[in-house]
């Protein structure tokens, strides 16, 4: 054999050995939450995500994510105030406003993991990064981490009532991910 088949003989091996390591966690919806905390002039408030989509891939011997991709309807993010809800909804532009995450890359600096991936909110596709911790308890996989952003970067207006509440652009969404592997 010359140098370039068994180069090639031995990529596609570590390939399948990649790819083989790469483990499927099943998300417990039950176990896990994702909320989105807003503030506005006088008080803050939470939204929860009652139901999504979700697909999780990585590696069980260094807990390294391959895959992470969730999807939701924004008429599933409650914040226990109906009017708030549904006024949600307008501003997004009305309809089944839908959202998107899909993970990129992640890395670690200084002992602290980040993720980087694909944020799609009101049509408005934007790359936003954040730290993480995922820690391993037999089959069972846990992932924790906030992400910040600014909601007029996605293309939407500044929310104001009766001239003087505002809702701070900054939001905060949580999430707490469990799974079996």
């Amino acid at each position: 054999m010359n140098m370039n088949r068994i180069l090639g003989v031995a990529a596609c091996g570590l390939w399948m050995v990649s790819a083989a390591a790469a483990d499927t966690l099943n998300v417990d919806k039950t176990r896990s939450r994702i909320q989105v905390d807003g503030k506005s002039t006088g008080h803050g408030f939470t939204g929860t995500l009652q139901d999504y989509t979700v697909e999780v891939s990585g590696t069980r011997p260094q807990l390294a994510p391959k895959a992470f991709k969730l999807g939701w309807k924004f008429s599933d993010l409650k914040t226990e105030d109906k009017k708030r809800d549904k006024n949600m909804i307008k501003w997004l532009g009305g309809g089944d406003p839908q959202g998107a995450f899909k993970f990129t890359r992640a890395w670690e600096k200084e002992g602290v993991k980040f993720a980087q991936g694909e944020l799609t909110i009101h049509g408005v596709k934007k790359v936003i990064s954040f730290p993480y911790t995922v820690k391993r308890e037999g089959d069972w996989v846990t992932i924790d981490g906030t992400a910040t952003l600014d909601y007029q970067d996605f293309k939407l207006p500044l929310i104001r009532a009766l001239a003087v509440m505002t809702v701070d652009p900054k939001l905060a969404v949580r999430f707490h991910i469990v799974g079996r592997l």
